[in-house]
């Protein structure tokens, strides 16, 4: 569950950028959370950040160790592969949707937002950011509030992931080679082929995250 917007209390304020933090990858699965380091980082006093804190051990982003305190959840391979499971799910489902319900100003900005993504070949923040908008388009494009729910239910597990894949020209290049066919797909209104496209893109991107894990 991503921040609330409308929060305007302390400790919500130190809960959003705290969020933005660990999605930016400032705090990284198994980093320490000490909250007078996190006060002294956003201005603000001990308690809001306890709150904050509070509130993301509910959310089951950190835990609680004994003589460590809170630290960043990190994702066991099995976990791993069950949350890409949801997401393999999910994505197949909206590249479908999309392919049936997407207008073309709506498939223009996917191409515009993948030629971007294949610019960056030395640049891997970026190109993560790109990468997630890429596909919060598909989702938006699917036209169905309750696939964009779980969708979003799910932010909080690929925050847990740690660094972005896209780290280096060649695995950017297969990204955007990938993202080319799925778009080619929904532009033609091919449901079967915008799925299964979706499908592959995200068996490739498990490979590499189960390859990343071990290294």
């Amino acid at each position: 569950m991503t921040a609330d917007p409308t929060d305007l209390s302390q400790g919500g304020v130190a809960f959003a950028k705290l969020m933005q933090a660990i999605e930016a990858g400032q705090y990284r699965p198994g980093d320490r959370l000490r909250e007078v380091e996190i006060a002294e980082r956003l201005s603000l006093s001990r308690t809001p950040v306890r709150e904050a804190l509070r509130r993301l051990e509910a959310e089951n982003i950190i835990e609680h160790r004994p003589r460590v305190g809170a630290v960043i959840r990190k994702l066991e391979q099995s976990e791993v592969v069950e949350l890409y499971e949801m997401r393999l799910v999910l994505e197949r489902t909206a590249a479908q949707l999309a392919a049936k319900h997407a207008v073309a100003a709506e498939v223009d900005v996917l191409a515009g937002l993948n030629d971007d993504l294949a610019a960056c070949e030395d640049d891997p923040a970026r190109a993560a950011a790109i990468n997630q908008s890429f596909h919060r388009t598909i989702y938006l494009s699917a036209r169905n509030r309750f696939l964009l729910d779980a969708a979003r239910a799910m932010n909080n597990a690929l925050l847990l992931l740690g660094p972005t894949t896209l780290a280096d020209a060649e695995r950017i290049a297969t990204v955007a080679d990938q993202h080319r066919q799925i778009i080619e797909a929904i532009r033609a209104g091919d449901i079967d082929v915008a799925g299964a496209a979706a499908e592959a893109h995200l068996q490739t991107s498990l490979r590499y995250r189960l390859r990343a894990m071990r290294e």
